[in-house]
């Protein structure tokens, strides 16, 4: 289904019910739920990613990652900082973009890079204190702005909704090989 153009909700669920209608023709009957969770989680990827796009922020969402995922690791002790394709792994994000993505980032002061003691060819990435300053600064706005794209859910259906994804990414890593299970 093409939800690139705007579409009210009578139109998303006519289209919805005849990709289910489809799904089922061509199951042979079984059942194709796994099958709509992988779609409805496709989409609601494809939405969440508009939304913050579209957020009032001046951090885009993969800047904002990077920084996350650096502070994160410096938070767990790792002072010495990543290299960028350890980076790209994490943020499931091509080489050519990270490089483009942390170049803009250092320009800005926001992270910095430093020789790799054990390999003199590469770097290790490490977030400045100007770009923890300006994660922590834009969080609150972050936090209300994807609140309010969840407010349809009460508290008890979020943390349901939480518990059932993790268990659903269990799952999944029980069932294919993740190349760096604990970066995600």
């Amino acid at each position: 289904m093409n939800f690139g153009r705007a579409c009210n909700q009578a139109d998303f669920d006519r289209r919805h019910l005849q990709w289910i209608k489809s799904l089922e023709e061509m199951s042979d009957g079984q059942d194709i739920r796994g099958l709509e969770i992988a779609g409805m989680i496709r989409m609601l990827t494809r939405f969440f990613d508009l939304a913050v796009r579209q957020s009032p922020s001046e951090l885009s969402e993969p800047r904002l990652g990077i920084l996350l995922r650096l502070m994160a690791e410096e938070d767990s002790g790792n002072t010495a900082g990543i290299n960028p394709t350890h980076l790209s792994h994490m943020q499931n994000v091509k080489k050519n973009t990270i490089s483009a993505l942390i170049s803009g980032l250092e320009e800005q002061g926001l992270l910095e890079r430093s020789v790799d003691p054990a390999d003199k060819r590469g770097c290790r990435l490490r977030i400045t204190r100007a770009g923890r300053e300006l994660v922590k600064s834009t969080a609150p706005e972050r936090f209300e702005f994807m609140n309010q794209a969840v407010s349809a859910l009460t508290s008890e259906e979020k943390d349901q909704l939480l518990v059932l994804l993790d268990k659903l990414r269990t799952s999944l890593v029980r069932q294919i090989h993740v190349p760096h299970e604990d970066d995600f």
